[in-house]
Formats: structure tokens, C-alpha cells, sequence
């Protein structure tokens, strides 16, 4: 019996899978709350790596979108759906903060 090595897998389809198991979920909840004690340059500051992050996401689920999967792979569609999907949440959610960060921004500064 053959034992299959993740060797012989894309690296995005590895990469996928590992998303899939629940590692890609590293956004912090929006809290309005804390952009209200920080100084503009800490707000300037956030809001830029809060759009670094977008893009960085954004980067991420283009190049996954655009994997090929081979049809021998079983559920790889499915995977790459399912990765693209949370990447998409994952800018929604950055996107709402960046929006908090901006609305911080105008009362503040």
C-alpha cells in the first residue's frame, strides 16, 4: 500500500488545505471602541495596515481563484471555492475596520 506525500501536490493546494483546516481565520473582531484612545498617527498607522492587509488578501484569493485544480484531485474545486469564500470574508471583515478606522479618523484629527 502506497502511502500519498504531500510532495507531489501544488504548494496552493497545500496551502488551501491548510486553510480549510482552519488556520486563515487571523482577523481581530471590529471595535470602534479602541480606535478612540489612539493618537492620528497611530490611526494613520493602522489604516495602513489595514489596506496592506486587504491587498495582501486580495492578492491571496486572486492567485487561488485562478488555480488550476486537476480533475483527478477529488473535492479540489471544492477546496478552492471554499478558500476563495474565506479570503472574501476576510476582506469584508478588514474593510469594516478600515471603515471604523476612517470614522475614528474624522472625529479625531
Amino acid at each position: 500500500m502506497k502511502v500519498i506525500s504531500s510532495a507531489g501536490l501544488p504548494p496552493i493546494l497545500v496551502l488551501a488545505l491548510a486553510f480549510v483546516a482552519g488556520c486563515s481565520s487571523t482577523v481581530a473582531s471590529t471595535d470602534p471602541g479602541k480606535y478612540d484612545k489612539m493618537s492620528c498617527a497611530e490611526l494613520n498607522s493602522a489604516l495602513g495596515d489595514t489596506a496592506t492587509d486587504i491587498s495582501r488578501t486580495a492578492i491571496s484569493r486572486g492567485k487561488v481563484a485562478n488555480t488550476s485544480v486537476p480533475s483527478w484531485l477529488l473535492g479540489g474545486e471544492r477546496v478552492k471555492t471554499v478558500v476563495a469564500n474565506r479570503d472574501t470574508a476576510k476582506i469584508e471583515r478588514l474593510q469594516q475596520q478600515q471603515q471604523a478606522i476612517v470614522a475614528a479618523r474624522k472625529q479625531k484629527c
